[in-house]
């Protein structure tokens, strides 16, 4: 007996033409149509197309598919869903705080990797050697883009601060009641220097 990891046998919907494919899965998509139909409808499309009875698809077959094709679809629905939420949610926000998502984001996919391994080891199995450099520089390069982002956060701060105390200063130059002391008050407040 060998250790070799055999792949699949690919199933006949793997086989089908790229066009009747298509086809089998825009049929899926549509709610309105009953996977009767659908085989009825692609094994008559495999039969036109040339192919011979064997290349028509069962039952069963569409099933699994139609199964695999609903876990697929569920999963980018659960996608789109949490993208839209993070988008609502963060759409009027400055970048940093995107920027700080999706590094925290990161750090955790790199901590359930490292975890999982850890897990679930096997006994007879090596270290990972090659995960755990890569995962190393990953987080290497997540706090060098946190440490960038921290940083243009800190400068975008500083330039709008300098520009809202230029604009005070501008404004209000000359008017009545305003004196110099009180103009460098507020522009020292504004820039953090009070």
């Amino acid at each position: 007996m060998t250790d070799k990891v055999r792949r699949s046998k690919p199933s006949k919907i793997d086989m089908l033409p790229d066009n009747i494919k298509k086809m089998l899965d825009e049929m899926l998509r549509d709610s309105g149509n009953s996977q009767a139909d659908i085989l009825d409808e692609i094994n008559k499309l495999v039969l036109d197309a040339g192919l011979d009875e064997e290349a028509t698809i069962s039952r069963s077959g569409l099933s699994r598919h139609a199964q695999k094709h609903e876990a697929i679809a569920n999963q980018l629905r659960e996608t789109r869903a949490a993208t839209s939420a993070l988008v609502a949610e963060l759409g009027d926000k400055p970048m940093g705080e995107t920027s700080k998502l999706v590094l925290e984001m990161g750090r955790t996919q790199l901590f359930k990797a490292m975890q999982k391994q850890l897990m679930n080891p096997d006994e007879n199995a090596e270290i990972d050697v090659g995960l755990i450099k890569e995962v190393m520089l990953s987080i290497q390069r997540l706090e060098t883009t946190a440490m960038h982002v921290h940083k243009r956060e800190k400068d975008i701060r500083k330039v709008f601060a300098e520009e809202a105390a230029n604009a005070v200063g501008d404004e209000l130059r000359g008017e009545d009641g305003m004196s110099e002391e009180l103009e460098d008050k507020i522009r020292g407040i504004l820039l953090g220097k009070a």
